[in-house]
């Protein structure tokens, strides 16, 4: 994990905003803006086309970027009652047919395999619905067959979560296989965006805590549902674009069967280290590992749960209906946008913010 070279920047609105030169944390913040000018630009593109149609399949596209977290985390929670295939793919299958609904997201104008894809849908008279920006090659693939949710609002690249979800969420709804209130949701994101402000100190705000929490451990994101898995795999993306954490991300189930991995979470939280001192480590060594328990669904008695809390005491515990109510897709965006302020954060302080340098000025 990135070091942060001096923690008490993040207590320092002045200069966070004098290194977030990009203004990525304002672009984060937007998450419940892009929220509603989604479900504006579904109304304009006539989502509702696809109301009564019963699909045979909902093919979700995982295209390299935000497209496999969004995809994961809409199947995690259409899983448990969907009535028809669900099928998560890097691109539209052979068998896609009239009866068949594709949903995906890119940030990517020029994705060739993406607009092939819908091409495809389109030629075989699938329902298309996409995110994607306004020209290139993947939106010309969709013409006059696609709903195209076009940008309405400007972020940069990466930062387009909350608009690719919400796309497939009111897709579902459209569809009625999903239930979610897309004004609830917007509302929750800005009173997330409000609680993780720069101008708010870290022993407030929930995404500086986090942050402070993550600096020079490893994150291990195990979740104790499926929803909240999915979350964590989004999170592990983030925390590599902006401070470049390598993540384990895992089910708390699969969890356990990394026995060593298993093993070293519960020595790091039993206290048999806690005089150690980190810079004794071998500088090739892994950095100690710091186990975060993340819980979308409240489920009483759950075996996973209690076992996580026997023997991982000292783990995080981040159970955010525990914080808000709201639905489950709701309280997934909320901790998807903690993770992302957190990892700004972060990666802001260590000099990593953008990871791949997708922000940085290009050098000769």
């Amino acid at each position: 994990m990135t070091a942060l070279p001096d923690d008490s920047l993040l207590d320092d609105a002045v200069r966070l905003a004098e290194v977030d030169t990009d203004g990525l944390l304002r672009a984060a913040a937007l998450a419940g803006a892009q929220v509603r000018a989604t479900a504006e630009a579904a109304v304009e593109a006539r989502l509702d086309r696809l109301e009564g149609l019963k699909p045979r399949a909902i093919v979700l596209l995982t295209r390299p970027g935000l497209g496999p977290a969004v995809c994961h985390l809409l199947s995690a929670l259409l899983a448990p009652s969907c009535p028809v295939p669900l099928v998560v793919a890097d691109m539209v299958p052979s068998w896609i047919g009239p009866l068949d609904v594709v949903i995906s997201h890119t940030d990517d104008a020029g994705d060739v395999v993406l607009a092939e894809s819908i091409a495809r849908a389109g030629r075989f008279g699938a329902g298309v619905v996409l995110t994607a920006p306004e020209e290139g090659p993947v939106a010309a693939a969709g013409a006059g067959k696609a709903v195209h949710l076009a940008p309405r609002l400007a972020v940069p690249p990466g930062f387009g979560f909350a608009k690719a979800f919400t796309a497939g969420l009111l897709t579902l709804r459209t569809l009625g296989l999903l239930q979610v209130d897309t004004d609830t949701l917007a509302d929750e994101l800005d009173n997330e965006a409000e609680r993780d402000h720069m101008q708010h100190e870290s022993f407030v705000n929930p995404a500086k805590s986090l942050a402070l929490r993550l600096a020079d451990r490893t994150p291990l994101l195990w979740g104790l549902d499926y929803v909240a898995s999915a979350v964590g795999r989004h999170a592990a993306q983030l925390l590599a674009t902006h401070t470049g954490a390598v993540c384990d991300v895992a089910s708390y189930a699969q969890a356990m069967s990394r026995t060593a991995l298993h093993r070293a979470a519960v020595a790091a939280t039993s206290g048999s280290d806690l005089f150690a001192d980190p810079d004794d480590l071998d500088g090739a060594a892994m950095a100690p590992p710091r186990a975060l328990l993340l819980a979308i669904r409240s489920k009483p008695g759950d075996p996973d749960r209690a076992h996580a809390a026997a023997t991982l005491p000292g783990a995080d515990l981040i159970a955010i209906a525990e914080e808000i109510t709201a639905d489950e897709p709701t309280l997934a965006a909320v901790l998807a946008l903690r993770f992302e302020m957190a990892a700004l954060y972060l990666g802001l302080a260590a000099g990593t913010a953008g990871g791949s340098g997708r922000y940085a000025p290009a050098t000769a």
